[in-house]
């Protein structure tokens, strides 16, 4: 997380696109089946033991001393127990943990983001939280929750951790010089693709508005069902003229050539470089623009997503393979009780906890916040974040999103009809389901 946001975070997810996790565990004997039914798991009165905490890429000066206390606090005061945390760095994690599970040495508690969560379920690699430890549950938000919780599965597979979604980020500046009204922002769709148009006719083309391409997420806020349990189903009518409206927006010069590139940087960088006049972004994004685009912070302003919340989700889960079960879970519940939550994000600051305690009571962690403008960013996402949800599903892999992407981009340059483009991505999701 340090150095990233979490959406650009789930970007590692398909860090092995030619081997998706349940394809490699497969080749090595380990095929999706119906897990086994899951007792509860008795904690004694007495912790023993010694098990491995495995975080991604969280060690260093700023969080380093936080797992440090974390661990020591524990021990201390569960005498007899041993905690042994690792830490794997950022690129290659899905490769580690595809290696860790086919040989069986996954840690006793992992820190994963729910696609992991689902494909080593699948293969009866973690724990049942909700069959294990059923009163634990209702500690944790209903969303962070649900995104452990699978198609086809009963159970939950992971506690949320630290939870974040992404706001709009406007440059008002360039609303101002170019005849729209910096102090009436967009507020759906409709004005979005107006203010776009706009801007685009009144800058001749040189300051674009909209800084992506169309994905899920945007099918999702115009009412689309993306996935119906056993397939993908986005390639609908309404998807497709959001699609097109993007296509007509390229021609107009509302959003910049990049977008198609294969080497596009990102959103977020190209309105740090002042080439767009939106993006989105967690709300730790003021940080960056400190450091990278500071004549642009004075002019910044966030406000709520259109349509639906986006949530971004990492979770504690426990190995089904772990010697000290008990232990693991204990851990697993210590590390993503409320107390522990609240204290790693007053150091991870735009993100949020996955309790409920804690998102009822906002103030027990943004008091640590000092700059205004990610405060009155985190405000607006504290209230968004109770109502996001987890808008790609888990079964879209990084290969598809990959894919589904190029036909997106084929339909915006208009060598491809939206509704095609959308059905062949479709046709592509659903033959290369791991089902």
């Amino acid at each position: 997380m340090p150095g990233t946001t979490v959406h650009s975070r789930r970007a590692l997810l398909g860090a092995l696109a030619a081997t998706p996790l349940v394809a490699g565990l497969s080749a090595c004997g380990l095929s999706p089946q119906a897990p086994p039914s899951q007792a509860p798991i008795e904690t004694p009165s007495v912790l023993s033991g010694e098990i491995t905490f495995q975080t991604w890429s969280l060690k260093n000066e700023k969080f380093t001393p936080y797992f440090e206390k974390l661990v020591t606090d524990f021990t201390t005061q569960h005498a007899g127990t041993k905690i042994n945390w690792i830490d794997q760095p950022g690129d290659g994690y899905e490769e580690k943990v595809l290696q860790q599970a086919q040989s069986n040495t996954l840690p006793d508690v992992i820190n994963i983001p729910p696609g992991y969560g689902m494909q080593l379920a699948e293969v009866n690699k973690l724990v049942d939280l909700k069959a294990a430890a059923p009163d634990s549950i209702a500690s944790y938000t209903e969303g962070g929750i649900k995104a452990y919780t699978y198609a086809g599965m009963d159970g939950a597979y992971g506690y949320p951790w630290y939870l974040g979604t992404d706001l709009n980020w406007w440059n008002t500046k360039a609303f101002s010089d170019y005849g729209l009204d910096a102090s009436k922002l967009p507020t759906n769709f409709d004005e979005f693709f107006a203010a776009a148009a706009t801007m685009a006719e009144k800058s001749g083309g040189k300051m674009p508005l909209i800084s992506s391409l169309p994905g899920l997420g945007d099918f999702a806020a115009a009412g689309v069902k993306l996935f119906d349990g056993t397939k993908f189903t986005f390639n609908t009518p309404e998807a497709a003229a959001v699609l097109q409206k993007y296509a007509e927006l390229y021609k107009q010069k509302a959003l910049p050539p990049e977008v198609l590139q294969n080497n596009y940087t990102g959103n977020a960088q190209m309105f740090q470089q002042g080439k767009v006049a939106w993006t989105t972004a967690t709300p730790s994004f003021p940080g960056d623009l400190q450091k990278n685009a500071p004549t642009l912070v004075s002019v910044t302003k966030a406000t709520p997503r259109f349509g639906i919340q986006p949530m971004f989700v990492q979770g504690i889960s426990v190995s089904a393979d772990s010697k000290a079960p008990a232990l693991a879970l204990a851990f697993a519940q210590y590390v993503t009780s409320n107390a522990s939550q609240v204290e790693f994000v007053k150091l991870a600051q735009g993100f949020f906890p996955g309790t409920v305690e804690a998102n009822n009571n906002p103030s027990s962690f943004t008091s640590a916040i000092s700059d205004p403008l990610t405060a009155e960013a985190v405000a607006l996402a504290a209230t968004a974040i109770t109502k996001a949800e987890l808008i790609t599903p888990n079964e879209f892999s990084d290969e598809m999103s990959t894919y589904t992407a190029q036909q997106i981009a084929l339909a915006v340059r208009g060598d491809l009809a939206p509704a095609e483009a959308l059905d062949r991505a479709v046709k592509h999701c659903n033959d290369n389901l791991n089902r």
